[in-house]
């Protein structure tokens, strides 16, 4: 088995040798299944629940409140334990002080309980570690906004190490979930509408983060973005076509490609069945047919909802016995339903076999973690720079290659000199750059007047100190969500004053109807929240060129403002750098290079819409309503102009091969810039009805003024693969219409043949486009 293989006082290669991993495999089993032997059965099912310390009017998990306190800690604890649950990221608590406590309460584990096993300690960490003064990153949908894998992987890496270096051993990241409807308030959380692009990107952040020895957490296994409607916890009804070409590959690509340790269930069912409770799902496609032998654990209360939501369970005793047969080992955040195992075991309505098998597969990530021989005796940390200069210099570079130029009429880069009137709501906010699950938005809302505890410009810093204060003026003109327009004429009298008007809008990221985007906060239209939508038109009454920048965790309906402002810049919560990154671009320091990893849609009423739909799916045929975007997916502006010759493709292709792409680009403008070229293909006839555009690979370039470069792409024909009418998954023989562009729109365009028999897609096919430059 490969995976992570650390010990408990540092990082180490997340790949050991593989002489020694095969020399001491039979040992490490050994080990196991004897110190399982030894266990009773309190023992067992106390290595299969985590223990929660959290305190009256917490609420940063879903239906939080309605779970009684699990006691006191070292109570809970005295047959062992599973997991530590966020203990550092659950209130403000000092790192240092709190890594003192954590080496203690293993050290107690160790040295105070019958087996001496220490718990594994999970947190959040999906914009970086969620913990008070740790850095905090771009969202996901800014990752995918970048298409730059290998700045992922340092990103990944960075944030690994500083939670290895605090003692914490599994991090709840990534969300592998493909946006379906950007409707649903977890868009935010998630990477794009395309499923490679979500595969290539989760798949890098798996390997950064596991690289430093600790294990990641695939979320959430699977279907849950498709809610109907886009409500959280809504219904799924997606076939299994979707789920086998869609929703599901990003999770395959993590785990065959990035060996994920741990995979976490989604609370959705899907056609009615439960995917906590869903043997089909949790073992016979996850471990039968692709191999995983990590540890699947509950999404927080998932077990308990298998009774108190879904109504599939008589009471917790019978959701824990579902949820165990099916193949989750272990429930988080605390024991809720699976502590009922030990009496069910005792009274035989549970077979002692499957706690067994979750127990084992526990002991087996301890010992990968180096675990069953620590002994936490050494000193514990002390202080840890989690916001270190390194973690800066990654957040800005990813901050800067998110930004999406939508449009530009020119304006853009501002000229030094220019009056500029900064306006709205997210202008001054520091809250405005993160996601719903960065440490300032989830636990630090919860207590007021506690300091941020790391540098965060806001925009209006940012642009000040890029233009010059004198030079900038300012009013918030509303609230993100609110229908008080007392602002407005405050803010058309600065702007009037102004050569040009920045306006900064969007989106408050937080929890369970707390904002306007978030896990829980879900929407009903696509409008800008509140009033912001008419701040803008009164600002644009004026006649001062507005400039509009978005930080939402969604994409919004604005096909209004591309016909009226004169540049848009879409971003997607970029972090604690990315004030200055957008301040950067606004001035020219930084060339935008961002492409949309999800389409900006026409209206709320085409969604659930995605770029990956079939010919009907466009809605011009057969119906008076178009599902037309304003911007499709993969679009976005530069500075600079790019130029795409020579496109080779060749004319057949084994079905079982791969497909040879180059193409020659070549920077055509002024100044030096990044390109994302982006290859696409629509199979023209196949035996179900396919996507008329498909990505099939990507790569980054950066190039001077004048220059050119050559990019090669080698795409496996199973990028191609879809479920035929018996559901499997194949690639077929005949025409596929091949392109590269700016978008997934055609531009240099050429048509290839797939030959030969229909091929079937096996564990062993190739997943990856290899890209290189020449």
């Amino acid at each position: 088995m490969t995976g992570v293989h650390a010990v408990v006082d540092g990082p180490v290669p997340a790949q050991a040798d593989s002489d020694h991993d095969r020399s001491d495999g039979h040992d490490a089993e050994t080990r196991v299944r004897e110190l399982l032997a030894r266990m009773t059965t309190e023992e067992k099912i106390a290595q299969l629940v985590g223990f929660w310390e959290k305190e009256d009017g917490e609420a940063v998990a879903p239906l939080q409140g309605e779970f009684a306190d699990s006691g006191r800690l070292d109570d809970f604890a005295r047959h062992g334990l599973g997991h530590l649950t966020r203990p550092y990221g659950t209130r403000p608590v000092d790192s240092a002080a709190r890594a003192a406590w954590l080496w203690k309460f293993q050290r107690d584990l160790v040295t105070g309980t019958r087996l001496g096993i220490p718990a594994i300690v999970h947190e959040e960490c999906l914009t970086g570690l969620s913990a008070w003064k740790a850095a905090t990153f771009p969202t996901p949908l800014a990752w995918g906004a970048a298409f730059d894998p290998e700045l992922v992987t340092e990103m990944a890496a960075a944030i690994g190490a500083s939670m290895r270096a605090l003692g914490i051993h599994q991090g709840l990241s990534p969300v592998l979930d493909v946006i379906r409807d950007p409707r649903w308030g977890r868009v935010d959380e998630c990477i794009a509408e395309d499923p490679y692009l979500v595969g290539t990107i989760g798949t890098s952040y798996v390997r950064g983060l596991q690289s430093q020895g600790v294990l990641a957490t695939l979320k959430h296994f699977a279907g849950y973005s498709a809610s109907r409607a886009g409500r959280n916890f809504g219904p799924v009804h997606a076939g299994p076509r979707e789920l086998a070409d869609v929703l599901l590959p990003p999770f395959e690509m993590a785990i065959r490609d990035g060996d994920a340790r741990s995979v976490m269930h989604s609370y959705a069912e899907i056609d009615g069945v439960p995917v906590a409770a869903d043997p089909t799902m949790l073992t016979d496609l996850l471990r039968d047919r692709w191999g995983f032998d990590g540890t699947v654990v509950a999404d927080y209360y998932g077990v308990a909802f298998l009774n108190l939501l879904h109504h599939v369970a008589a009471d917790h005793a019978d959701a824990a016995a579902q949820a165990l047969a099916a193949g989750l080992d272990i429930e988080l955040p605390t024991g809720d339903a699976f502590l009922t195992l030990t009496e069910s075991v005792r009274a035989g309505t549970v077979d002692e076999a499957l706690v067994d098998r979750a127990v084992l597969r526990v002991l087996r990530q301890k010992q990968e973690l180096g675990l069953l021989d620590a002994t936490f005796a050494d000193e514990p940390p002390g202080a840890v720079d989690l916001d270190s200069p390194e973690h800066r210099s990654i957040a800005r570079r990813l901050a800067e290659e998110s930004i999406v130029l939508v449009a530009n009429e020119g304006v853009l880069p501002l000229p030094a000199g220019r009056r500029v009137a900064v306006v709205g709501p997210n202008a001054d906010r520091q809250g405005a750059l993160f996601g719903c699950y960065s440490f300032l938005n989830h636990v630090l809302a919860h207590h007021p007047g506690v300091e941020t505890g790391f540098e965060v410009p806001t925009v209006l810093e940012a642009v000040r100190a890029e233009f010059g204060a004198d030079r900038v003026t300012f009013a918030a003109g509303c609230e993100v969500d609110s229908a008080d327009r007392s602002g407005f004429d405050e803010a058309v009298a600065v702007a009037s004053a102004a050569d040009v008007a920045v306006l900064v809008v969007g989106d408050h990221a937080s929890l369970f109807g707390r904002g306007t985007v978030g896990e829980g906060c879900d929407r009903d239209d696509l409008e800008l929240p509140g009033v912001q939508r008419q701040l803008v038109e009164a600002v644009l009454d004026t006649g001062t060129p507005v400039v509009l920048v978005l930080l939402t965790g969604r994409p919004y309906a604005l096909g209004w403002a591309l016909t009226r402002c004169a540049a848009v810049l879409q971003t997607f919560f970029p972090g604690e750098e990315g004030a200055g990154a957008i301040a950067g671009v606004l001035s020219g320091r930084v060339n935008p290079s961002g492409r949309l990893p999800v389409t900006l849609p026409g209206s709320a009423g085409a969604q659930p819409y995605s770029y990956l739909h079939p010919e009907l799916g466009a809605g011009t045929n057969g119906t008076n309503l178009p599902a037309t975007p304003v911007a499709p997916f993969g679009h976005g502006l530069s500075y600079t102009t790019f130029a795409y010759t020579d496109l080779t493709v060749p004319a057949e292709v084994p079905a079982d091969g791969a497909l040879r792409v180059s193409v020659r680009v070549t920077n055509t403008g002024a100044v030096a810039g990044d390109d994302v070229v982006q290859l696409y293909g629509r199979d023209l006839v196949a035996s179900v009805t396919r996507p008329v555009a498909q990505l099939l690979g990507y790569r980054r370039v950066r190039l001077e003024p004048g220059a050119s470069v050559t990019v090669e792409l080698s795409v496996p024909t199973t990028r191609l693969a879809f479920t035929d009418r018996t559901l499997t998954r194949v690639v077929e023989p005949g025409e596929v219409d091949v392109w590269v562009g700016t978008s997934a729109r055609r531009d240099v365009q050429a048509r290839t043949t797939l030959t030969g028999d229909t091929v079937e897609i096996t564990a062993a096919s190739p997943r990856w486009t290899t890209t290189d430059l020449r």
